[in-house]
Order: structure tokens, then sequence, then C-alpha cells
């Protein structure tokens, strides 16, 4: 039996000694992060949709090593989209393998709340002697006030101040996207980081001047850019699309040749389509501060020719299948309207925005006379303001008749008057939604069939003076 057992145990001596001889294996050494700031920035690119959303694209300086690299790029967005971020480094092959953004920013409440379980110092100072005591503290929560464990007490409030022995991991002072990259080569580089983010919008201001004879406007046109992002884009190429880009929601959160003439417009931003969409860009460069607003200036355009209109809708009142008598006397609502073409001195592509109406006084000085939105505005075609209530004219409808003539047939008579305390003579319109099949079987002005369910009156009306309008219409529902 000791005869049989004595190769095993010579076996099992050799096969520890030669595991004594082999080294264990070496923990892998993590890259030592390379902290890339706003000082390797070399140019940055930022485009700007219409629906707080932005395409940056970074350009930085970067310093690789053969292997793995940590690449710390310091202030982007804090409202970045990580999972949309892209990295090219420009003459090293450079493959990604993991990103981390960190977006927990140092406070001293985010000090607090990752050092809950960990031992800090409290300082208190005697108020008499002003002398200094240092006490140890475990800080045990942070949840509706700090909660801290000194010595054999419990203290619910800090009673002085509270002093960190290392700022704990993961907090940054600044938003940060650390990419952990293998890079097949080393040497500098310019890596260009790429990304969407919210917390960049804009929108499109227009300021319109009215002549004194209200024939045409001047029009100018602004960008106003907004930056809630959480960092600053120094000498941004600033590009702007106007156009609705389908996203999906997420559960967080040609360039225009000009012509120069003086009733010409001047933009002061090219603008190209892009797919189907509008893509005006800055033809310098701009900074936008975080927590800034600020206006580009984006067109200019002189004596577009205006149409000024009265308008009053549906002063029946709708009571064609009952009777409804007289109606409340009603201010018209004054529309003023031009076309956006170049033959009367436009004829560009006008982003969706607001455009704030203005006419000078008889002592020259400007007065704001009204506002409205507009939509995304193609070329050729119109654009229709909504300025307000014209105090000086006025109108009053009375149904003169009524008569149900069966189930769903029924006949109405009506006399409108229209009044004018304006010192010249004016045409008004009138406008009225009719409902079913209707026929104006009587009028003392010839109506427009607008469509098949509107019909418009244009009357004259004299200075300081009235007008009325008589119809009766036949409506089968």
């Amino acid at each position: 039996m000791l005869a049989r057992m004595l190769p095993l145990v010579a076996f099992t001596a050799v096969l520890l000694t030669t595991t004594a001889l082999v080294p264990p294996p070496s923990p892998a050494v993590a890259a030592e992060e390379q902290q890339i700031g706003l000082g390797a920035q070399t140019g940055v690119s930022v485009t700007i949709y219409n629906q707080d959303l932005a395409l940056v694209r970074d350009l930085r300086k970067v310093d690789l090593v053969a292997g793995e690299n940590s690449l710390a790029f310091i202030d982007v967005s804090a409202l970045m989209r990580p999972e949309t971020a892209l990295l090219s480094v420009d003459g090293i092959d450079t493959s990604v393998l993991e990103q981390n953004f960190n977006f927990d920013l140092l406070t001293p409440q985010k000090m607090l709340e990752k050092s809950v379980g960990r031992t800090v110092r409290v300082i208190t100072t005697n108020p008499e002697s002003g002398e200094e005591t240092v006490e140890d503290a475990v800080v045990l929560s942070v949840a509706d006030g700090v909660v801290l464990q000194i010595g054999d007490r419990i203290e619910t409030a800090s009673p002085g101040r509270i002093v960190f022995s290392e700022v704990p991991p993961n907090l940054r002072s600044r938003p940060t996207l650390v990419i952990e990259a293998e890079s097949a080569g080393a040497g500098a580089a310019t890596a260009e980081l790429s990304y969407l983010t919210g917390g960049l919008g804009w929108a499109a201001d227009y300021v319109a001047e009215l002549s004194a004879d209200e024939k045409t406007l001047d029009l100018n046109g602004w960008v106003t850019l907004t930056n809630q992002s959480g960092t600053d884009y120094r000498d941004a190429r600033l590009q702007l699309v106007a156009g609705d880009v389908n996203r999906v929601e997420q559960e967080m959160y040609k360039a225009s040749d000009m012509v120069a003439a003086s009733a010409a417009p001047a933009p002061q931003m090219a603008e190209e389509s892009l797919f189907e969409y509008h893509l005006y860009t800055l033809g310098r460069p701009t900074t936008i501060g975080q927590n800034q607003t600020k206006q580009v200036a984006l067109l200019t355009a002189d004596k577009v020719p205006v149409e000024k209109e009265f308008r009053f809708t549906n002063l029946s009142g709708g009571s064609y299948h009952y009777n409804l008598g007289e109606q409340q006397r009603v201010n018209a609502t004054v529309f003023i309207g031009f076309e956006n073409t170049e033959a009367d001195n436009l004829g560009l592509p006008l982003p969706k925005g607001t455009v704030r109406v203005y006419k000078a006084d008889g002592s020259g000085q400007v007065q704001f006379v009204g506002e409205d939105a507009i939509a995304h505005t193609p070329k050729n075609e119109e654009v229709r303001l909504t300025l307000g209530q014209a105090f000086d004219v006025t109108a009053r409808a009375v149904q003169t008749r009524f008569e149900q003539l069966s189930d769903r047939v029924y006949e109405s008579a009506y006399e409108v008057e229209f009044k004018n305390a304006k010192q010249e003579p004016i045409t008004v319109a009138l406008v009225e939604d009719l409902p079913g099949e209707w026929k104006i079987l009587e009028e003392s002005a010839q109506h427009e069939a607008v469509s098949a369910f509107r019909a418009r009156w244009d009357i004259e009306v004299p200075a300081e003076g009235s007008a009325k309008l008589t119809y009766s219409v036949r409506i089968k529902y």
C-alpha cells in the first residue's frame, strides 16, 4: 500500500511546486483618465431644431496611447442624450468600448448624499472664545435634512461646519462624458464628439413697421436663441433647421442667390433646402452662453405691399334653424396681409414665429399696434396677421324673418348695419358659415361663395357713415 502511494505523493508535491512558481494573474489596470476640457476645444458646431433639440459637434485635441484610453470630455451639455453620442478620431483608428455620462454635479447637497454611511468631520466654534472643536461623525441620512451620528448621540441637524476628507466618487464639477476607447496607435489627434441634446432652442421673431398710409411695411426678422443646456458654446458655427422633425418620444425627460438691390431682402443668414426642411446658416461664429438669450439678424425686407381688411364673422350667430332676433353690436377684426413673393420684395422661406407690428403716430413716435403668430411659410404663400379689434368700425345684425318650411328646411332673413366712425371711407367684409345645403334667395349686394359652407360680402361704408346689407337664405339640413 505504501509503495503504491509514493508516486501519488511525489506527483502532488511537483504540482504544488510548479503552481507556486507560476505568478497569479495581474489585476486589470484601468487606463488613467485624460481630462479634456474646453481649453482643448478647436471648434464647435451647433444645429438647433424647433423642438428643444440640438445637434452638437465638438472638436477637441486628445493625446492617445496605444491600447485603452479613458477620455473625459468635460463641459458637455448637461441635457445631452448619451445614447446618441458618437466619437470619431482623425488619423488614428479608435473604437469605443463603453461610455459613462456623469451629470451628478458637485454641490454641498450632492456631497452629503454621496457621503451617507461615510465618516466626515464636524467643526463647531465656541462663540465666546472662538475655539474650534473637531468631531468625527457618520452621515446616516440626508432625507429632509441631515442626520449625523456623533459619538453616542444622534444629531438631526449639523451643529457646525461639515468637512469632507475627499470628493465622493462620480461627482463632477461640470457635466462630463467619460469614454473608454481602444486606440490602434499613439499620438496627438483631433476627436469629434457628436451628440443630441435638449436645452437649446430657437424661435423666429419679426418686427414690422407700417408706413403712414398703411400700404407697405418694412420687415426685419430675428432669430432668438435660448441656451439652458448647462454649458457654453464658444465661437460656434450656428445652423438652424426650420421644420418639424419626427422624433421618438423619450420616457425621461442650396443657398439662395440674393440680388443686391435697395428694395430686396438682405438676409443675414444663408438659407438652403435640407431634406423637407429649411436650413439657415449664420455667416460668422457666435458664442451661445449658458442661461443666455440672444438675437441674430435673419432677414430684412423694405416696402412690402400690404392689404388691410376689416372683417366681421358669423354676425347671424348661426341662427339658421331658430328665431334669434337682434344681435349685439360688435367691432370689426383688423387683418393685414402680404404676399411672400420676390415681386413684393420678399420671397423667402419664413420660419414660424411671432410678428409684431408697429406704426408711427402723428409726432413720429413708434407705437405697437398688434402681433400674431405665423406658421412655417414657404415662398409665394400669403402671410395673414390678426392685429386686434377696430375701435371705429362696428356692425349689428337683426334676424328680420324666420320660417320653418319642414323638419329639415328653414328660411331666414337678415339686416346688417355697418357703421364707420373714421374720416375716410372703408370696405368691410362679412363672412358667414352656412350649414347644410344653402341658397341665397335675395340680397342687396352680391355674395361670393368662398367654399361649400362659406359666403362673403364686401360692403363699402362711407366716412363717418353707415351702410346696410340685407339677405335671405334657405337652409336644408
